[in-house]
C-alpha cells in the first residue's frame, strides 16, 4: 500500500488506549440511541485492537470551526485522557483537518475521526488486490485534503530551480502532486478490475442458476449465515466489518438446481463517501442479483435505524426493487438472543409482514423458512410457457423438471411438448443455454 496510507500524525498501534467522544448535535438527524452510538463507536475500535478506556457523550448547541467541541468540553477531554493515561482520541463524527489539529494540540493526544477509524479497518482487513486498491483509493481521497494538517511546515520546499525568480515546489504541494498520480494510477487499476467483474457478472447472468446477494448492517450476522448455508468457513466473528470481499458459494434452493449466494460487505451509519465510490464496483453484485436478502439483528435495540442505513446505500446504488431492483427478503436475525417474550412478539409481527422471515443463523432456527421463501419469490410472476425438446436431450429435460415446474407434457413422435412455469429471469436462463 501507498506510503501515504496512514496519517503522519495519528499513528498508532494495537493495545492503544483510547478515549471515544461522541458529539451529539441535537435534532432528529440521527435516530439512535447515545448508548448504541457509543456502542458502536468502541466496536468499531475495538475491531482493530484499541482499548477504549471510556466512552464521552457532549451536546453541540454549536459546532465551533475550529475546535468542534466548546472549552469545557475539550477540557473534560483532556482530563480524561490524561487520566487514564490514554494516547489517542476517537471522535466519532466527520472532523475538518483544522479541527483535528487543534484537538490534537489541545488535548495533547493524537486523533482520528469517524472516517478515518473506518478506513483503517478496511485497511487492515482487505484481502484480495481489488479490496487493497479500493481501500487505497479511498484512504489518499481522504487523506488529501488533509495535508494541510499533516505538514505545518508549509515553507519547507524541495527541489526548484529559480527560473521564474520564485521558491521551489513546496512539501505540501509535492506531496498533492503524488498523491493525486497514485489515486489516477488506482483509478485505472480499478477500471481494469471492473471490466473483468462486469465480464464474470455477464457469464453468471446466463448460467442457469440465480445469484443471491445477503445484504447487511455490519456484525448483522451475514457471515454467519452465509457459512451456515454454504457449509463454508468464511471469517464470522463478532467485530464490525469481519467481512469485506465478496465471496460466491453455490447453495441448493427448493425449486432449483442450486442458487449461487453472494456474501457482501457490512454496511454502516455514515459511511464515508470516499468508501461508497471505491467499493461501487463491489456494491454493484448487488444491483445484478436475482434476490436480495436484508439480514438484520433484530435483537438490536436500533435494529430499525440500522434497516434504514442499509435502504439509504441500496436507493444510492440503484438496488430497490421500486427502482427496477430485486425483490428483498428481510432476514431477522439473532432471535435466539431475545426473551421468549420478545421472540414471541417478533414472530408475531413478522407473520403481519410479507417476505419477512425469523431466524437464528447461529442454531439454524428458521433457515429451511429462509430456503423455501426465497424459492418462492425467484418463481413468484412465473407463467406457463410451451418449450419443445428432442426427446433425447436429457439435460434440457432435468434443467426444466429442477428449474420450473413441469405442469402438462405431451409426446409428438421424437419432440416432447412441455408446459412449464418459468418466471422471466429463469426463461432467459433456459434460451441462453439452450444457446
Amino acid at each position: 500500500m501507498s506510503v501515504f496510507n496512514r496519517d503522519v500524525d495519528a499513528e498508532f498501534t494495537r493495545g492503544t488506549r483510547a478515549i471515544v467522544a461522541l458529539p451529539d448535535m441535537g435534532g432528529n438527524d440521527n435516530p439512535r440511541d447515545i448508548e448504541a452510538r457509543l456502542d458502536e463507536a468502541a466496536g468499531l475500535a475495538e475491531a482493530i485492537g484499541i482499548e477504549v478506556i471510556e466512552k464521552l457523550h457532549f451536546k453541540i448547541r454549536a459546532a465551533r470551526p475550529a475546535t468542534l467541541f466548546g472549552k469545557g468540553q475539550m477540557e473534560r477531554i483532556a482530563e480524561a485522557l490524561e487520566g487514564h493515561q490514554a494516547e489517542l482520541l476517537i471522535v466519532d463524527s466527520p472532523i475538518t483537518p483544522i479541527q483535528q489539529k487543534n484537538l490534537e494540540t489541545g488535548t495533547k493526544a493524537k486523533v482520528i475521526d469517524r472516517t478515518g477509524l473506518i478506513l483503517e479497518i478496511f485497511g487492515e482487513r482487505a484481502a484480495t488486490a481489488e479490496g487493497r486498491l479500493q481501500v487505497e483509493l479511498a484512504h489518499l481521497d481522504y487523506q488529501a485534503g488533509r495535508l494541510v494538517r499533516s505538514w505545518t511546515h508549509l515553507e519547507r520546499q524541495r527541489g526548484g530551480f529559480g527560473f521564474l525568480g520564485g521558491p521551489g515546489e513546496t512539501q505540501i504541494e509535492a506531496d498533492r502532486r503524488l498523491i493525486r498520480d497514485r489515486m489516477a494510477k488506482l483509478r485505472k487499476e480499478l477500471e481494469q478490475v471492473t471490466r473483468t467483474r462486469n465480464l464474470h457478472r455477464a457469464r453468471r447472468q446466463r448460467a442457469p442458476w440465480p445469484v443471491i446477494a445477503l445484504v447487511g448492517y455490519t456484525n448483522a450476522g451475514k457471515s454467519t449465515l452465509f457459512n451456515r448455508l454454504t457449509k463454508a468457513d468464511v471469517m464470522a466473528e463478532n467485530l464490525l466489518f469481519a467481512t469485506l470481499d465478496p465471496t460466491m458459494r453455490e447453495i441448493p434452493l427448493p425449486g432449483f438446481d442450486k442458487a449461487i449466494l453472494s456474501d457482501t460487505v457490512g454496511f454502516i451509519s455514515e459511511l464515508p463517501t470516499q468508501l461508497v465510490a471505491a467499493f461501487r464496483a463491489t456494491l454493484e453484485e448487488v444491483i445484478s442479483a436475482d434476490l436480495i436478502i436484508h439480514v438484520r439483528d433484530i435483537s438490536h435495540h436500533d435494529s430499525d435505524a440500522q434497516r434504514d442505513d442499509v435502504e439509504r446505500v441500496l436507493t444510492e446504488i440503484g438496488a430497490r426493487r421500486e427502482e427496477g431492483g430485486a425483490p428483498l427478503i428481510e432476514a431477522w436475525n439473532k432471535i435466539d438472543l431475545l426473551s421468549a417474550e420478545d421472540a414471541e412478539a417478533v414472530q408475531a409481527e413478522a407473520a403481519r409482514r410479507e417476505e419477512v422471515v425469523v431466524l437464528s443463523a447461529l442454531s439454524g432456527e428458521g433457515v429451511d423458512s429462509l430456503l423455501a421463501c426465497a424459492g418462492k419469490l425467484l418463481r413468484k410472476g412465473a407463467i406457463v410457457r410451451r418449450i419443445t425438446l428432442d426427446a433425447t436431450d436429457g439435460e434440457a429435460i432435468a434443467w426444466l423438471y429442477a428449474n420450473g415446474e413441469v405442469v402438462d407434457q405431451r409426446n409428438e413422435g421424437l419432440t416432447t411438448d412441455y408446459d412449464v412455469r418459468l418466471s422471466d429471469a429463469d426463461w432467459a436462463r433456459f434460451q441462453a443455454r439452450q444457446g
